[in-house]
């Protein structure tokens, strides 16, 4: 396992300890949200769209550095339509995620080295790498 040499930005949040069904607060404020179970008729948000939220931004990220080093321009309209999955096998609760890329205007082969890249750098995609299920397709 790589280790970080050095830490470039430490996100700190306070979930109270209603979890699923609670609220969550960061540090700084700037995130101060409702939790509630997927499903239910809570009006907060749940931890599986937080996840999906968080890693399509970081993929973009992934895909524009990817972009850099192939000299190739992303659109101003691309998008990642993330799905991330709750759910069970027998007893145990797992995840699974499929990350939907839009990259209109882009060959389909240079579309397709773009996301490999990305999929190879995006530390929320080195994360999940061999720990739950994940598909990225080009839609």
């Amino acid at each position: 396992m790589t280790r970080i040499e050095k830490v470039l930005y430490t996100g700190r949040t306070h979930t109270s300890s209603g979890g699923r069904d609670g609220s969550a607060r960061s540090s700084d404020g700037r995130l101060d949200i409702q939790l509630s179970s997927p499903g239910s008729s809570g009006q907060g948000t749940n931890p599986e769209q937080l996840f999906a939220a968080g890693w399509s931004a970081c993929f973009i990220g992934a895909m524009g550095l990817a972009a850099k080093n192939l000299g190739v321009k992303l659109p101003a309209d691309l998008a990642v339509d993330a799905e991330v999955d709750l759910g069970v096998a027998g007893s145990e609760y797992l995840l699974q995620a499929r990350l939907n890329v839009h990259i209109p205007g882009v060959e389909p082969a240079v579309a397709r080295q773009l996301t490999e890249a990305a999929h190879a750098t995006c530390p929320y995609s080195k994360a999940t790498r061999g720990n739950i299920d994940v598909a990225i397709n080009l839609v």
